[in-house]
């Protein structure tokens, strides 16, 4: 027997499906009601069961209508609005004995029901993965509530903002590069001021969460996946209103450290003959760094009291700091295109300033016509500018103290990383 093109074996998965769902969500709810005596609980995991296949039922005798789809949506229609009526009379009913009004209950079955019939007459991942969605988000509730609790209204303010400047400005702004020497794109731009203003609701959260310390060294790890710049930038930003940069401190290196991880992997996947030259030395740097920064998130509580967590991000800040750095990379490629290839380790040097890995990737898509030691010697000089750079934009826009810290820490891995250039070469 055939329905709608399927097979038996295919009517039964899909039903079956329709009704784990409904199962699924039903232990959830069952389970939150489970004090409750029999005759007091709506639903649990038989209504909810039969929920999910009663919308499965729908959408196949829907599906056994191919040649009248008016009439196929009719008959889903009416059975999804006489079962929400039933349901929400006798919800109500049990929100009045108890008086405890939500709606949530209600829902849930509305989309039991229509997740069941998807089951059915559409994918059947999607709604397998839209009835875990849905037992996700009821089972997180006390989560949710005590996070809405503990939100403030700058914390709310700043996601939505930072949501806006994503998903509603970026896509707006033209993608395409204006002026000389490559141009400036605006959309770029934008993106590098989105960039650094998560990586500063990052920090912001993982502080909450973490503690000054700790987060800020977490959170810059994370930030150096993204833009070790950027997080040595913002971390440098909001030293100046801190009374204490230990942790900021440690955050920046964190971030850096990961740069040289990053570094290393890309140089390792992209231009791997260069490997044992220069592999070796970005990890010897990355561990000092990365040892540094424990050693000043490690510091005792007493001496390090906890930072209060002020504004996510100061929006006027960011964009500065993304002007910043697209001048930087402007005025690279302006030198590139002025100097020609013959200043390849000049030019890899500038655009270091801003950023290594556009350096890295030139360089090794000109392998192997270029010459093995000239592109060491070019990931190399970016490198060393990258960490020269961000040294100096730590002592420009940071406090004194963060800016003396990070540019210690920066000259001793710098050090231990020609170090070990120096003593591989020799190998």
């Amino acid at each position: 027997m055939c329905i709608g093109g399927m097979d038996q074996f295919e009517m039964f998965q899909r039903l079956a499906t329709a009704l784990a769902i409904g199962a699924v969500v039903g232990v959830e709810r069952h389970w939150r009601e489970r004090d409750e005596a029999d005759g007091q609980r709506t639903a649990g995991i038989r209504t909810f069961g039969l929920i999910g296949l009663l919308g499965g039922t729908a959408a196949l005798i829907a599906r056994a209508l191919p040649a009248a789809p008016v009439a196929a949506a009719i008959i889903i229609t009416g059975f999804f609005c006489g079962f929400a009526a039933i349901f929400a009379f006798y919800s109500h009913r049990e929100a009045s004995a108890e008086n405890d009004y939500s709606v949530t209950g209600v829902v849930a079955a509305m989309l039991t029901f229509a997740l069941g019939a998807l089951a059915v007459i559409g994918d059947l991942t999607l709604a397998s993965a839209g009835g875990a969605a849905l037992v996700a988000i009821l089972a997180s509730r006390d989560m949710l509530h005590g996070f809405m609790r503990r939100l403030t209204w700058l914390e709310l303010r700043s996601a939505v903002v930072l949501l806006g400047m994503t998903f509603v400005v970026l896509p707006l702004l033209p993608d395409k590069s204006i002026g000389p020497f490559g141009g400036v794109s605006p959309a770029k731009i934008w993106l590098l001021v989105v960039i650094l203003a998560a990586i500063s609701f990052c920090g912001y959260i993982a502080v909450r969460l973490l503690g000054s310390m700790r987060g800020e060294l977490v959170a810059g790890a994370i930030g150096g996946l993204v833009s070790s710049t950027g997080t040595t930038l913002t971390n440098a930003r909001r030293s100046t209103a801190a009374g204490d940069t230990a942790s900021l401190t440690a955050g920046a290196l964190g971030a850096c450290a990961v740069s040289y991880l990053r570094t290393a992997a890309l140089v390792a996947l992209l231009a791997a003959p260069l490997s044992r030259s220069l592999v070796p030395p970005l990890i010897a740097a990355a561990l000092t760094m990365s040892a540094w920064a424990i050693l000043l998130a490690k510091q005792e509580p007493s001496n390090h009291p906890e930072q209060a967590a002020k504004n996510p991000f100061d929006l006027d800040a960011v964009i500065k700091m993304a002007v910043l750095l697209v001048g930087v990379a402007f005025l690279a490629r302006a030198a590139a295109q002025l100097f020609g290839g013959s200043g390849l380790i000049l030019v890899s040097a500038l655009s270091g300033l801003a950023d290594v890995d556009a350096a890295v990737v030139t360089v090794a898509g000109m392998l192997p016509d270029l010459a093995q030691p000239i592109a060491v010697l070019a990931i190399g000089a970016a490198v060393a500018a990258n960490t020269i750079a961000k040294a100096a934009y730590a002592l420009a826009f940071g406090s004194r103290a963060f800016g003396v810290k990070f540019l210690g820490v920066s000259a001793v891995s710098l050090a231990v990383g020609v170090g070990v250039f120096i003593w591989t070469g020799r190998l």
